[in-house]
């Protein structure tokens, strides 16, 4: 195979397959150029919100473009679009536009009207389980087995919860392993089912792995339902459901040639926008077998009120489309077709644009050693990436420390996010793909659902064992800089030394010292000891929060230790938890830390007043989005370099970050509340005050986007009810906690 040298990253040398893409004369891939897509200086693709994101989440969901939305917006102010199931004027223009957009769906994957039938659905999981419910089962019987319902072990989770709904009908689920399915198509089919037998059995199966990015034949479509592929042996007709939703994102698929019985899809994944709208390709020969039992609005073409009397319209899609179908968003996806193809050329452009940027990311992973030889990366994958036939642009993989530990999947998208890059993190709605690839049994899966761990949290790592990985994946308008980025991110944290800086310790005469004796009658002393420093402490984006091994800083105490003090009683909870009496022996409060912005960083103190709610002012600020949405970490990483230090004699609380002039906020509540909703912070509506609009461009320009400080007012109360729901009581809480 003929490579050629495409560069170096911090020394690396890179190599790739010519034949998916060409060279200009600086040894620098042009990805534009190779796949005839336009990707630089065209103002289509600027987002505003863009401005320095590095976005390798697109199989979650891929990014529009400006001018779709222009296109869109245009449209909507020039016509007047009413609901498709009257009779006027402007519901006639929705209708036929909607048909219209339903041909447009069947050209773009190279059928017709005759063949296939397009049902549009909320999304691909609706899709499927409107093919669970209405496939036509069959029981088992005294002189049948029944039907099955097989699907692929590497499947979506909203595959395998049809399971659920064929159980209630009394139908078995059978789990096919990927190399079960492999070893069927290399063996002679000898066996072969009868492909108009009985009863009728349906196989699911992705067209592309939403976890490895694997790509599974479309052969097997047609080996399956002709009976010379059985997932398993047995009498009956297959028919069978192509899970196409994180296929046809990157890639074209040609339904005159993989002529699937189901097709689900959502069209985000393709065009961005409109999210919340999918549809159920419906093969013509397998429409007809389809059962219903509720019928909703549109559906019926004659019923009666007072006698169990319904006759369905003879149209596939009229019968199944309950309601009046989200119209405009149909409307939207012409847009989406239009510009996709003025912008691109056609999907066989996107699918070797995509795929020749994960072939180079992936290969420069695949090359990334420490100095003593050990991997920085663990990829999850089938295959070597050498063709667009058999991997998606996707890469999953977990990061690995110089020992070969991996590294919790959490750190790495704290890390990432700290670089304004996005990546996806946890076994991405593929449980079975992510037990076959990182090893995780059956039993461990339970183990951890014990230990705390569900799916879609941050528990990356239990005993050592990691609970997910790390994905990112490409789309239409990723560049060869998006995935320099992430190559630069990886080296930058993992391959140089941390430059990071503890938090500044307070001193007396700066912002946070501590108040004159008259003002802290009710300080709380503490002790100081050796720590470890957290990613609050850290404000570098480089520094290697994520070692395992800890470092530790030596800290000045400011005030001499106290002495040990000696508890005669037991407290309430030592009793009900059955201790001896002094069972506990003495204890010493050692650091003592306030946290006066939510989720941002610490500010030590050796003693400190109390208030009516806990340490005075801790906790009692927050940042919030312009929706009013409280943030934490977890959405903002960045929000842990925002060192605030409270000067109470000067009555100010002075926020400092690195790049920024630091600035004062009074401690005085402002006069003019305000509300925000309950969140996850706050389980009630809980009275704020916006601490103004310097503080809230200062916030905004270090983050980029617009955001606020808000202050939970000191006199709140709340109403809460006691535990058995008699009667009420009157709390007082600080619910920035």
């Amino acid at each position: 195979m003929h490579v050629k040298r495409l560069g170096e990253i911090s020394g690396l040398v890179l190599r790739l397959n010519t034949s998916y893409g060409r060279w200009s004369g600086s040894h620098k891939l042009d990805l534009g150029e190779m796949s005839g897509i336009p990707l630089k200086n065209n103002p289509s693709f600027i987002l505003c919100f863009l401005s320095g994101t590095v976005y390798l989440d697109h199989a979650g969901a891929t990014l529009f473009p400006q001018s779709q939305l222009t296109s869109f917006t245009k449209d909507l102010m020039e016509n007047v679009y009413g609901n498709p199931h009257s009779q006027n004027s402007s519901s006639k223009l929705t209708h036929d536009t909607v048909e219209q957009v339903r041909y447009r769906i069947l050209a773009h994957f190279h059928t017709s009207p005759e063949d296939y039938t397009v049902i549009f659905t909320a999304g691909s999981t609706a899709a499927l389980k409107l093919v669970a419910e209405a496939f036509p089962w069959v029981p088992p019987g005294p002189e049948s087995s029944g039907s099955h319902f097989c699907y692929l072990t590497d499947s979506h989770t909203s595959v395998v919860g049809m399971r659920e709904v064929v159980a209630a009908m009394n139908i078995t689920s059978i789990p096919v392993r990927p190399e079960d399915m492999w070893l069927a198509e290399e063996q002679d089919a000898t066996a072969a089912s009868d492909p108009d037998g009985q009863p009728l059995h349906l196989f699911c199966y992705p067209a592309q792995s939403n976890f490895s990015g694997t790509r599974y034949p479309l052969s097997w479509i047609e080996e399956v339902k002709s009976g010379r592929m059985c997932p398993v042996g047995g009498p009956g007709k297959w028919f069978v459901l192509l899970d196409a939703a994180a296929y046809v994102g990157t890639s074209p698929l040609d339904l005159s040639v993989h002529r699937a019985d189901f097709l689900p899809l959502s069209f985000y994944k393709i065009f961005g926008f409109p999210t919340g709208l999918g549809a159920l390709l419906v093969n013509s020969r397998s429409a007809p077998l389809l059962r219903k039992t509720y019928f909703g609005g549109g559906t019926a073409a004659a019923y009666l009120a007072e006698e169990d009397f319904y006759i369905p319209k003879e149209s596939v899609a009229e019968r199944f489309e309950d309601g009046t179908i989200s119209f405009l968003d149909v409307i939207a996806l012409k847009h989406g077709f239009d510009v996709l193809e003025r912008l691109t050329g056609g999907m066989e452009n996107i699918r070797q644009h995509t795929f020749t940027l994960a072939q180079y990311t992936y290969t420069a992973l695949s090359t990334l050693r420490y100095p003593n030889g050990a991997p920085v990366v663990q990829i999850y994958s089938d295959s070597e990436f050498s063709s667009p036939e058999v991997q998606g642009p996707v890469i999953s993989f977990n990061v690995l420390d110089d020992n070969g530990n991996i590294i919790g999947y959490s750190q790495v998208d704290k890390m990432a996010s700290l670089h304004n890059i996005h990546v996806r993190t946890g076994c991405f709605c593929n449980t079975g793909a992510c037990q076959r690839h990182l090893g995780i049994s059956d039993e461990m899966v339970k183990k951890h659902l014990q230990a705390g761990h569900v799916c879609g949290d941050d528990v990356d790592l239990i005993d050592g064992q990691p609970t997910g990985s790390v994905r990112i994946s490409f789309g239409y308008m990723s560049t060869l800089e998006d995935a320099q980025a992430f190559l630069r991110f990886i080296i930058a944290t993992r391959l140089r030394p941390s430059h990071g800086q503890p938090l500044p310790l307070v001193m007396p005469g700066e912002a946070g010292a501590l108040p004159a004796e008259s003002e802290a009658q009710k300080a709380v002393p503490a002790t100081r000891a050796r720590r470890s420093p957290s990613l609050q402490e850290d404000a570098s984006p480089d520094s290697r929060v994520w070692d395992n091994s800890p470092t530790t800083v030596d800290a000045v105490s400011l005030r001499p230790p106290l002495l040990e003090t000696t508890r005669t009683q037991q407290t309430p909870s030592e009793k009900a938890a059955g201790i001896p009496d002094g069972g506990l022996g003495s204890h010493i409060v050692t650091n003592l830390f306030l946290y006066p912005i939510k989720s941002c960083a610490a500010f030590e103190v050796t003693r400190w007043p109390l208030g009516n709610q806990g340490l005075l002012y801790d906790r009692s600020w927050m940042v919030v989005n312009h929706n009013g949405v409280c943030l934490s970490q977890k959405q903002e990483p960045r929000l842990c370099l925002i060192q605030p230090f409270i000067d109470l004699q000067r009555r100010i609380m002075v926020i400092k970050a690195q790049g920024m002039e630091p600035i004062a906020v009074p401690l005085e509540e402002n006069s003019k509340p305000a509300q925000i909703c309950q969140s996850k912070v706050c389980a009630d509506r809980v009275n704020t005050y916006d601490c103004g609009e310097k503080i809230s461009s200062w916030l905004s320009k270090f983050f980029g986007r617009p955001y606020h400080l808000i202050r939970q007012s000191s006199d709140f109360q709340r109403n809460a009810r006691k535990k058995r729901g008699k009667g009420m009581r009157m709390e007082r809480k600080n619910y920035f906690q």
